[in-house]
């Protein structure tokens, strides 16, 4: 159900800082029309950070609705308060979302012991899938291996997105956790790699700019079509490093106005628009990884 090419929506805003609803249903056809196996609704590069409670569940409901059952909708559902976690879990479940997208706690940086603790209450709180997030670049906080097998026994919590971009840590896991648990990556400079040395899929920014082109990347190295996997990965190669050259998603906002599959780029402080230098790299990056 979760599994191949997964985009990490961006969340359009108007001008003034609100969401832009008419464009979310815009791009939740755009990507259903190029091929995206599945939608993550609020997550990091959907600006969860700074959209409020209300907001972040408006964002999930619109883009169910406008999905209507065509593809997979995975709501960003974490937090650093367990309570607040389950709170959001449960609203998220409440508009329909098929499934969740739990990050470890950010900044309080919990124990092994704590982090199994969070998100089993998590994952009691709802019969909705769980998907773990493991991101230690963005929260100083790195969910084991060893972890996420004790997690993996849990009934509905069914996978991880590592994205720690450490392809080592893809045979330990599958071992401990059995070829049923899901194995996505959220590193797209290594996504090929991590996806041919037995990953199930990528939950990708690099998706929101070239949605056609990287639902194929993923269907050829799932297939084990090394070749043809090679081949994409180099044509979206120069994007992975350019849409990171600053904090994810002010590259990937300002590529998406460029390509005209968004109409502005506007991000809620304390996200502010791409430098100068930025926008070149970026605008070479998009010439560079063009489709022939």
């Amino acid at each position: 159900m979760f599994r191949g090419s997964i985009v990490a929506l961006v969340t359009p805003m108007n001008q003034d800082g609100s969401v832009d609803f008419s464009a979310l249903s815009t791009l939740v056809n755009f990507h259903i029309d190029n091929g995206t196996d599945a939608i993550v609704a609020v997550g990091t590069t959907g600006e969860s950070a700074t959209l409020n409670v209300s907001e972040h569940v408006a964002v999930v409901k619109a883009v169910v609705e406008q999905a209507a059952g065509r593809v997979p909708v995975i709501a960003g559902a974490g937090a650093n308060s367990t309570a607040e976690a389950i709170a959001l879990t449960k609203a998220c479940d409440e508009v329909g979302a098929d499934g969740m997208l739990s990050v470890t706690p950010y900044y309080n940086k919990p124990t092994q012991a704590g982090l199994v603790a969070h998100f089993s209450a998590i994952a009691a709180a709802t019969d909705k899938p769980i998907i773990l997030y493991n991101v230690p670049g963005r929260t100083c906080c790195d969910l084991k291996p060893e972890a996420v097998a004790e997690l993996s026994r849990v009934k509905n919590i069914v996978g991880i997105k590592e994205a720690t971009g450490d392809l080592s840590r893809v045979t330990p896991l599958r071992q401990l956790c059995g070829d049923d648990f899901l194995l996505l990556t959220g590193d797209d400079p290594t996504a090929m790699a991590f996806m041919l040395a037995g990953g199930d899929g990528v939950i990708s920014v690099t998706n929101n700019v070239r949605p056609a082109e990287f639902k194929a990347l993923c269907d050829a190295a799932l297939s084990g079509d090394i070749v043809k996997a090679r081949a994409l990965d180099a044509q979206l190669y120069p994007l992975y490093g350019a849409l990171f050259i600053e904090a994810n998603p002010i590259p990937v906002k300002w590529a998406m106005e460029a390509i005209g599959v968004t109409e502005r780029t506007v991000m809620r402080l304390p996200l502010t628009e791409l430098s100068e230098q930025g926008k070149e790299k970026v605008r070479e990056a998009l010439a560079a990884s063009e489709p022939v």
